[in-house]
């Protein structure tokens, strides 16, 4: 992964929740000095529930490619102001699948962060952002950021990295790359697991190795009881206050519950805290 972030995607539908996106994306572009890319795609799915394109019975009509153009214009318009940092803003309107579109984006582009704001009752969104968040961060192997307008409080002043049985190496470099621009701490977490014996401790000491070879940011380590990782973290993080949870898109950071097993309920949409997905293609590094 990269040293730094050039360009950030905020994916637009131009509701509510998208501000709250663009705000921390904002945030985040002022500290790196990058792009944000603001992006609509336009897309005409059968149902709500079945995401089949459908363009070629019903092409786009002018009318309404023109409006989405000037809604991206005025949101161009509205947060250009706030970029301090050197950056620029940019706005592209696709159409088609809006996962196949982004993904195409993202990987053309050179992507390195793509930031999504989640509403905050709508379950059937809900369900579809987590489906999303999990795709593109497998798909395209690059970090997806979701965030609640709780997640605008604050810098990532505290960062919780929870720990599997593998070095999260990607993760690592990622939660080392933002606490050293915040002048965060990052919380090394893991289940305390006596059937495996000292396990959960070998697995912090060689990420903690990793870490202080990266960087001399300050460095805490928890062992956390509980048999759910995701739900042990969520407790945590918000015992500690914490501004940033680092998580994968795999099942040991899915939240426990039959609903949540149907779902796949992924960390990212069970938490009020900001909660960075990456892809654990690089997360090979086995704690023996």
């Amino acid at each position: 992964m990269p040293k730094t972030f050039y360009n950030i995607l905020v994916p637009v539908d131009f509701t509510g929740k998208n501000k709250w996106a663009i705000s921390k994306a904002i945030e985040l572009a002022n500290t790196f000095h990058c792009n944000i890319h603001l992006v609509h795609v336009v897309s005409n799915n059968l149902l709500p529930l079945l995401p089949i394109e459908t363009s070629l019975l019903m092409p786009y009509s002018a009318a309404e490619l023109n409006n989405a153009n000037k809604k991206l214009e005025a949101l161009k318009d509205m947060y250009r102001q706030h970029i301090c940092g050197g950056g620029n803003i940019e706005i592209s309107l696709l159409q088609g699948n809006p996962s196949q579109q982004l993904s195409r984006y993202i990987e053309q582009y050179n992507m390195d962060l793509v930031v999504i704001g989640l509403a905050k009752f709508n379950l059937l969104h809900r369900i579809f952002s987590s489906v999303s968040i999990s795709w593109l961060a497998r798909k395209t192997n690059v970090p997806v950021l979701a965030v609640r307008s709780s997640g605008l409080v604050s810098h990532f002043k505290k960062i919780v990295l929870p720990l599997t049985n593998e070095l999260p190496m990607h993760r690592i470099r990622l939660a080392t790359m933002l606490a050293r621009s915040f002048k965060s701490t990052v919380y090394l977490v893991s289940l305390r697991n006596d059937k495996e014996g000292n396990a959960a401790e070998n697995i912090m000491d060689k990420a903690l190795e990793v870490v202080q070879s990266l960087s001399t940011i300050p460095v805490q380590s928890f062992l956390l009881e509980g048999k759910n990782l995701a739900k042990s973290t969520l407790e945590f993080s918000k015992r500690i206050n914490a501004d940033l949870i680092m998580a994968n898109p795999f099942k040991e950071f899915h939240l426990p519950g039959l609903w949540s097993r149907i779902t796949k309920k992924i960390l990212s949409y069970g938490s009020n805290i900001p909660v960075i997905t990456v892809d654990q293609k690089n997360e090979t590094v086995s704690a023996s």
